[in-house]
C-alpha cells in the first residue's frame, strides 16, 4: 500500500507562525519525551522555547540539567544557542497554578478564605479534570507573556485521549453551573433572611445534600462558593479562550503514539476528535518502532537455518561443517599413525590430533548454538516488525491524509541532551535509524 506522507517536523520547527505544539495521545508513549526532544531541537535552531511537561520521570529532568522542575520556566543549560535559540523547562503544579488564579483575582482577604477553605483544598488537589483544566490555564498564561516563541505542551496522562479536549469545559462547566448557583443562592441572600430562605424553599435539596456530602463538607463548599463568587464567570470565559487559541493558526496537535493496536487505536479516535473540534494537527509521531538493519533476512528462513544448526548440520549439507571438520581431523591422525610405525611418539601424537579435533568440535558446536540463538532473535525481530507494519497499515488505511514521523526504539532510557538529540534528529529523518 501507499506510504503515509512524512511529516516534516524541521519545517513545522522553524516556521515562525507556529507558536504551540501540543504533544497527545495515550500514556505511556513517549509523548513527555517527544516534547522535550522538539523544544531541544528547536531552541538549538534558534527559537526561544518553553516546554510545559505533566509530571515527568525524575530521569527526564537529568537529562536536561535540572535537579527539578517546578511551576517556574527554568534555563536549561547546555543547549548551543549559537543561533540565538533558548530552551526553558517547566513542570506542572496544577494546585499551586490554581492558587495563582485565586491570588491574582481576587482581594488579600478573600483569597486567603479561598485558599484556607478545605473543599478548595481537594478541588485544587484532585478533583477530576483539575489537572487538564489547569495546563490549559498554564498555557494561556505562558502565551500572554509573550516570552516565548514557541511554546512545547505534553498534555496529561489520561485514561482517554479525549480527556485532554473535553476536561477544561467540564471542570469550567462545572465552577460556572447550575449546581454552583443554587449553593450560592442562600449566601447571595444574606443574614437571617438567606436561613429563613433557605430553610423554605431548599430544606429538602439541602437535607439531601447533606446525606450524600455531609453537613460539614456542604458548609465547607458554601463558603467555597460564597468566597468565589466574583470569580465564577471567569473559569468558563478562560477554557473557552483556551479552547479557541488551541483551534487558531499557530497551534499544531503532533499525536505520539507507539506501534502496537491499542495506541493507535486511541491516536486514531483523537484525529477524528481534533478533525470534528476544528483543531490543526500537523501529522502522528509513532515512536519505539522497531527496525533491523539485516531485513533482507526473512523470519522463516532465519528459523530455518537455526533448526538445521542445531540438529548438527547446515542448510545446503547434509552431513554439515561439523561433519566435514570431523573427517578431516580423523585423515589427519591417520596419516601421523601410518607414518610412524606404531610407536609410541606416533601413538601421542594421534591422541594430541584426537584431543584437538575434539576441541575444535566443542568450539564449533558452541558457535553453532550461539548462531541457532541469534538467528531465533533475528526471527522474533522480523515478526514484531511486520505485525508492527500491519498495525501501522491499519492506520494508515483509515487516515491516509495524516503525515507520519517514525521514530526507532532506543536500546535504553533517555538521561541525557545527547539523547533528546538524537531522538530530535530521528523526529526529523521522519524514518527509523536502519529502515
Amino acid at each position: 500500500m501507499d506510504a503515509a506522507p512524512r511529516l516534516p517536523v524541521d519545517r513545522l520547527l522553524d516556521d515562525p507562525g507556529t507558536r504551540i505544539i501540543v504533544c497527545c495521545g495515550a500514556g505511556g508513549v513517549g509523548k513527555t519525551t517527544t516534547a522535550a526532544a522538539l523544544g531541544v531541537r528547536a531552541a538549538e535552531r534558534g527559537r526561544k522555547v518553553v516546554v510545559l511537561t505533566i509530571d515527568p520521570a525524575r530521569r527526564l529532568a537529568q537529562s536536561m540539567g535540572i535537579d527539578s522542575l517546578d511551576n517556574t520556566p527554568r534555563r536549561v543549560k547546555g543547549v548551543d544557542g549559537a543561533d540565538g535559540g533558548e530552551l526553558h523547562a517547566m513542570m506542572l503544579d496544577m494546585k499551586r497554578t490554581f492558587d495563582e488564579i485565586v491570588e491574582g483575582h481576587a482581594d488579600a482577604e478573600r483569597a486567603e478564605a479561598i485558599l484556607a477553605n478545605p473543599f478548595y483544598q481537594s478541588l485544587s488537589a484532585g478533583f477530576a479534570g483539575t489537572q487538564e483544566y489547569m495546563a490549559m490555564e498554564k498555557l494561556g498564561q505562558l502565551r500572554a507573556r509573550e516570552d516565548w516563541d514557541l511554546i512545547v505542551v505534553d498534555t496529561p496522562p489520561s485514561r482517554s485521549a479525549l480527556d485532554f479536549l473535553d476536561a477544561p469545559k467540564r471542570l469550567g462547566s462545572f465552577l460556572d453551573g447550575k449546581f454552583i448557583r443554587v449553593l450560592m443562592a442562600p449566601a447571595k441572600v444574606g443574614g437571617r433572611a438567606g436561613m429563613k430562605f433557605l430553610n423554605v424553599g431548599m430544606s429538602l435539596m439541602t437535607g439531601t445534600l447533606s446525606k450524600l456530602m455531609g453537613a460539614s463538607l456542604l458548609k465547607d463548599v458554601q463558603t467555597f462558593v460564597a468566597a468565589m463568587d466574583t470569580m465564577f464567570g471567569g473559569f468558563r470565559t478562560r477554557a473557552d479562550a483556551t479552547f479557541r487559541l488551541l483551534q487558531a493558526p499557530g497551534t499544531a496537535f503532533l499525536v505520539v503514539a507507539a506501534p502496537e493496536p491499542d495506541a493507535l487505536r486511541e491516536a486514531a479516535y483523537f484525529v477524528e476528535r481534533l478533525a470534528a473540534e476544528k483543531m490543526p494537527l500537523a501529522g502522528l509521531v509513532l515512536n519505539r518502532v522497531h527496525v533491523s538493519g539485516a531485513d533482507q533476512l526473512s523470519a522463516e528462513r532465519a528459523l530455518a537455518a537455526a533448526e538445521n544448526l542445531e540438529e548438527g548440520g547446515i542448510v545446503d549439507q547434509e552431513s554439515g561443517n561439523a561433519g566435514l571438520r570431523d573427517s578431516a581431523a580423523e585423515a589427519d591422525a591417520t596419516d601421523a599413525g601410518a607414518g610412524g610405525g606404531g610407536t609410541e611418539a606416533d601413538a601421542n601424537a594421534e591422541a594430541n590430533a584426537k584431543a584437538d579435533a575434539n576441541a575444535d568440535a566443542d568450539a564449533n558446536a558452541d558457535v553453532d548454538e550461539i548462531t541457532a540463538g541469534l538467528l531465533r532473535l533475528h526471527a522474533e525481530r522480523m515478526q514484531v516488525i511486520a505485525r508492527e507494519q500491519r498495525t501501522r497499515d491499519r492506520f494508515t488505511s483509515l487516515h491516509p491524509e495524516v503525515a507520519v514521523a517514525e521514530v526507532a526504539a532506543l536500546p535504553g532510557d533517555v538521561h541525557d541532551l545527547a539523547g533528546l538529540r538524537a531522538i530530535g534528529e530521528r523526529l526529523a529523518a521522519g524514518v527509523p535509524a536502519g529502515a
